[in-house]
Order: C-alpha cells, then structure tokens, then sequence
C-alpha cells in the first residue's frame, strides 16, 4: 500500500507534465506564433508596461485579458528574461478589483525606500498604473480613470495594492491615464509624465504617494488626430558627444502617419517642472504599421547605461480582428536608441539589441552581383525562410539605372511582401498588398513608406524575419517599418529583385535564427 502512495503521485504529476509539454507543444507550433518575439500563451496583450531590470532580470508587464482574445477587462500579465531574448512566464501580476481595470502604466525601484513600502536593504519594486472604472463610464460621468499604485518586495513575484488608492484623482478628463514615473536628480523628486486627452501633464513627487501638478504640454505641438496615450520622458546623450537632451514619448491613436495607432517623439529639455521642445518637425520613432505604445525599461544599471525600447507589434484597427487563435499580438524586438543630430535637429535611431546575436545559428554569404530583374536566393538558404535574419547591401551609383530594389517573400500561392528602397523618390518601403490574408480589415492593405536621404554610395535592409512579421532597420537605424502580415501558406522563397535597370548588390548574408520556446 505504501508503494502505491508514493507511485501514484509520481505518475500524476509525469502525466500531467507530459500533458503540459504537449500542449506548449502545440501552442508554439499555431501557425503565425513567432518564434523569437514574446508572445503571450494563451489570450489577449496590448502595451507592454512596467519595464523594469532588477538584479539580472528584466521584467515584461502587459496589457493582459487572459479569458479571450479580445480586448476585455485588463490585467498585467508578467513575464522576465536575464537577456531580453529568452522570456519565462510567470503569474499575472495585478487584476482587477474594485477599483477598475489595470490599464496601462511603469515600475520603478525606490531605493532610497522614499515610498516606505521596503527598505534600503530591500527596496520595494512600485507599479504605478492607470485604473479604469467601468461603473463610472456606465453612469456617464467623465472621471473614470485615475491611478493607483502597488508594491512588490520579492522582486515582482506578489504584489500588494496600496490601500489609500487612488494615489492621484481624476480632475475631470475621460482621458487621464498611462504614467511613466521616473526619478528626476536636479529637482531630487519623481516625476509622472501623465496622457490627459491630447496633451501630457506633469506631475511630482517626494513619496510616490502625494502627488503635485507642475506643467502641461502639448498645444500646437506633434500631431493631434486622436488621444495621446503612453508617454515616456528620459534623457539622453547625443552620440559623439557629452551633451544631453530630453526625449519625450507620445503614442496616439488615431492620428498616426500611416492612419491608426503610432508613436511620435519630442526633444527638448526638462527642468524638472516643464518640458520645451527644440523640434517642430513631428516625428515618428517607426515608419511601419505596426508598433505601437512602446516605452522604454527603468533603472538598467549605468555600466550598461542603454536607454532599451519594446513596443507592441499590432495597431488597433485591426488588432483584434488578426487570423490568431489561441492568443492575439506580440512584442517587436527589443531595440537600443541612440540620440543622434540630423539637419533638422535630433533624431532616434533604433537598433537590434546585442543580445539578439545569441540567436544566430547557421550563415551563409548569398552569392550574387548585378542583379537585372529578380534573382531566387532560396536554394542558398538552406533553412526555414520565416525564421531568418537578413543584412543586405545595395551600391548606389550617379548613373543607376534600376528605380526600385529590395527583397522579396513570397510563397507558392503567389502571395509576397516586398521589402524594398525607391531610388527616383527615396524612400524605404514595405509593401504588403499581395501578403495574405487581408480581407479581416479594410486597413491592413498598403504601402507603407520612409523618406531617407541615402548615407554614402549604398542603401542597407537589416531584416528580421519571423513568421508573421518583419523589422526593417535601415542606415544605421534611423529609418524603422515594422509589418506584421498573415499569408496563407508559409513563405518558402526569397529573391532580391531590381526593377527599371541594374542594381548592384556588395553584400548579402543571411543567418538561421533559433526559436526561444
């Protein structure tokens, strides 16, 4: 009988662990779920939130309704990784109560425990996050959103909701959410950086807890076709040179450069009360149509000193209508930024974190010169085309003839994106009007394009395929289009393609990238 009692435990759980590797398995293998972005496992995600490192982890929160896959009532779900690459779920980390919905927000680590909730030794990791009370949008009223807060002190595992919540009343907005809180040194206080309908506001701290209004900004400023929404304020270096500046993150929706849902960026400066733009231009910190809300991770340690970005790979006016079964939306990859001047003031470059180089596995240098027409490469890439990393280059010269050049996927069903650069009006372009599945949304078809200035005598595509997906970084990162694109059948064939004349390509390579499930 004793035998029994220890047996039959152990074949339960071996059962059930079995059972569980087979249905992760299974989710893994859903046609479109990528294979090195972070996806949830099951369920709907928007925003990423919360971005926080602490003691070699990076921690991932998320807009999270883990019930359906559609929008619904807002968790944060949670997720860490020590190399922002190979990501470990864990449980959800807010739900929500009483009070509202969890929608959006950031964590920080008080260390200087000025909130009370840890110590020195131990400081607490504070999640401060918008509520959204859907009583009070029923009744009418106009203040439903307001922010609350919440402490951790075992690294983000268990979470206790302050009690005094709401930390920070609605004055009367419908709009009134998503802050980004961050220590400010000149004025030793924290500093929310507050989406109030089309404009931000500022608001300061000493405690995390009793919060003071110091500045709008906003009026006549950036584009204003819809809500603006998860901001982010931090400085930053310009390259090459020991000044800083402020850059201020404003995602809106709608109103964005291709329709729907974008995020456009500010520089200037930040004393502490008010933020000045430098830039009248309005810009865009992705060209592309797919990346979203995007904010930037707290407290990295200042012997890595990067200002590290992710953004959400989706756009509401489709995001909830894509071909996904058991979960809806993923990350894009996370990207360094770097500040660097341009003609017309500053701009962000974003590119690939160093981490990514882990997932390289097999290479091979693509044999090619003169390319008239279109050249299959398929056959020298003798792994799968959706799970791929790209660096192409393309020599320019004074008497080209080719109008067009890029890269092509396509599949057997004559499906293709087009990854490509426009000599005659110089731009960066994808095109995904012959990619799939598009009927789901009247806004998922187009061509969606980048004004850039050639650097040198070439043009350069670094890609990153995966799936259902492709980033474009192009000179040195300044030029960003993230697609996400649902074809039919998989695409099995690359090409470089020239159109209108001879391109001349100097260097094509092309790495098998590893899956992180």
């Amino acid at each position: 009988m004793s035998n029994i009692k220890i047996i039959l435990p152990l074949l339960i759980a071996i059962t059930l662990g079995f059972c569980f590797s087979l249905s992760v398995q299974s989710q893994n293998k859903e046609q479109y779920r990528p294979q090195f972005h972070f996806s949830p496992q099951t369920g709907w995600m928007n925003d990423p939130n919360g971005m926080v490192f602490l003691d070699g982890e990076y921690h991932l929160f998320y807009q999270y309704y883990p019930d359906r896959t559609v929008w619904g009532p807002m968790h944060w779900g949670h997720a860490v990784s020590k190399d922002l690459v190979n990501w470990q779920y864990l449980p959800i980390a807010l739900y929500p109560d009483s009070l509202g919905y969890i929608f959006s927000g950031s964590a920080i680590i008080d260390k200087d425990n000025t909130s009370g909730f840890g110590t020195k030794e131990n400081p607490a990791m504070i999640a401060i996050f918008t509520y959204h009370n859907m009583a009070i949008v029923k009744a009418g009223r106009m203040d439903c959103e307001y922010q609350g807060i919440a402490y951790s002190l075992d690294k983000g595992r268990t979470w206790v909701k302050y009690s005094g919540n709401p930390v920070l009343k609605n004055p009367g907005l419908p709009d009134f959410r998503d802050p980004k809180v961050n220590w400010c040194e000149p004025v030793q206080r924290w500093i929310m950086t507050l989406a109030a309908g089309d404009r931000i506001k500022f608001f300061s701290s000493s405690n995390l807890i009793d919060w003071t209004f110091e500045s709008d900004f906003g009026m006549n400023l950036g584009a204003h076709g819809g809500v603006w929404e998860c901001p982010d304020l931090f400085p930053m270096k310009i390259e090459g040179t020991n000044d800083f500046k402020w850059v201020l993150f404003v995602s809106i929706n709608p109103g964005g450069r291709n329709g729907g849902s974008a995020t456009q960026y500010f520089v200037g400066d930040f004393n502490g009360h008010e933020f000045k733009n430098f830039d009248l231009q309005t810009r865009w910190i992705d060209f592309g149509k797919d990346n979203y809300a995007g904010v930037t991770w707290s407290n990295i340690p200042t012997e890595d000193g990067r200002r590290l970005f992710i953004g959400w790979m989706s756009k509401w006016e489709y995001a909830e209508k894509v071909p996904t079964k058991l979960w809806r939306s993923a990350m894009t990859l996370p990207r360094e930024l770097s500040l660097l001047r341009d003609n017309n003031g500053y701009c962000l470059a974003s590119n690939p974190v160093k981490e990514l180089l882990s997932l390289r596995d097999t290479m091979v240098n693509i044999k090619m010169k003169n390319i008239t027409d279109i050249q299959d490469i398929s056959k020298q890439i003798p792994f799968d085309k959706t799970q791929v990393e790209i660096i192409v280059k393309f020599k320019l010269k004074n008497n080209q003839e080719a109008s067009k050049f890029g890269i092509k996927l396509s599949n057997h069903q004559n499906e293709q994106v087009l990854v490509g650069y426009n000599v005659v009006t110089k731009q960066y372009y994808v095109d995904r009007q012959k990619s799939g599945n598009i009927v789901f949304s009247d806004f998922f078809n187009g061509v969606f394009i980048a004004n850039c200035d050639p650097i040198g005598d070439s043009i350069e595509m670094h890609l990153f395929i995966d799936k259902a997906s492709v980033e474009l970084f192009g000179q040195q990162g300044r030029i960003v289009l993230t697609n996400i694109f649902f074809p039919t059948g998989p695409y099995n064939e690359l090409s470089v393609f020239s159109e209108g004349g001879t391109t001349d390509v100097q260097e094509c390579k092309a790495w098998k990238l590893k899956s992180i499930w």
